[in-house]
């Protein structure tokens, strides 16, 4: 044996140390996410830009192509079907929580507008006024106000498919704390909806929390029931559904979502007292877990 051994090859003493190289999923999710913040505010900007655009923006149809067609095939080309495959599951769990968290998080946005009215009082109670005008997407189904009662359902089916499914599920099942996206991808729901701000001006700020938390409720349900869309969706129609019934009957409608809103808010208080105060919160995104 020799006493100095033979020196190391040229291609092993030069190779560099390893890099760990970009997260891919990360990349095809953040470009996925980037088309679909695009084609849902494109609705806002381009036919006001491009006439020749007007064709297809101003066509329910060629809307609801562009604006959700768009996102869906984005995700379902970069991301994947996966954050999807559970839709259906757990329905009781995902019922229960789905009401606990609706119930509970819109009678807290409640209080938060009611203490908004205050400050707006205080400060600028004419921008109050602007919560009279009408809502853009209210009036535009009042030709045909059950046909957009219906069509709620399928907007609340497809927008959960995409901001609950999707942005918020793409999170579920890696070493991230769950209210952390669930708090940036609500928020982002809520900015989408960009004609809330244009519509009523200095008077949004009392709008935008209401989105913020409902979509943060359904991302709860998302998690806690394990990837559960359909009841989500069911609620998130309820809630669309109810502003178009307004057209009808605004008796009935406030009837019907508040109606919904406390029985979620009892069926969490239950929950809660039946688990009682010192219970251990669960570890894992499967198991169910009061409000």
């Amino acid at each position: 044996m020799d006493k100095y051994p033979e020196p190391l090859g040229p291609s092993v003493r030069s190779a560099p140390p390893a890099t760990p190289g970009p997260d891919r999923a990360l990349v095809r999710y953040a470009a996925a996410v980037g088309i679909t913040v695009f084609a849902v505010l494109s609705q806002y900007f381009v036919p006001e830009r491009w006439a020749a655009t007007r064709v297809v923006y101003y066509n329910l149809p060629g809307d609801f192509l562009l604006v959700y067609g768009i996102p869906i095939v984005a995700f379902a080309l970069l991301v994947g079907l996966g954050p999807l495959r559970q839709w259906r599951s757990r329905m009781g769990v995902a019922a229960g929580q789905g009401l606990a968290w609706y119930g509970t998080l819109s009678l807290l946005a409640l209080l938060i507008v009611l203490l908004l009215v205050i400050v707006y009082e205080v400060l600028d109670p004419a921008a109050l006024a602007l919560l009279q005008r009408p809502n853009p997407a209210v009036q535009q189904a009042q030709g045909d106000p059950w046909l957009f009662v219906g069509l709620s359902f399928v907007i609340g089916a497809v927008e959960e498919t995409i901001f609950r499914g999707w942005i918020f599920g793409f999170w579920n099942h890696r070493p991230t704390p769950w209210v952390v996206p669930a708090a940036w991808t609500s928020a982002l729901f809520a900015a989408v909806h960009l004609y809330y701000g244009t519509t009523y001006g200095l008077a949004s700020p009392l709008i935008f929390p209401s989105l913020f938390l409902v979509g943060f409720a359904f991302a709860a349900t998302y998690r806690y029931s394990g990837g559960n869309l359909a009841v989500p969706a069911l609620l998130h129609g309820e809630m669309d559904a109810s502003a178009y019934l307004t057209l009808i009957s605004k008796e009935i409608a406030l009837a019907i979502h508040y109606g919904v809103v406390c029985v979620g808010a009892a069926v969490a208080l239950v929950a809660y007292l039946r688990s009682g105060p010192g219970s251990p919160a669960p570890t894992d995104a499967t198991a169910p877990g009061p409000p």
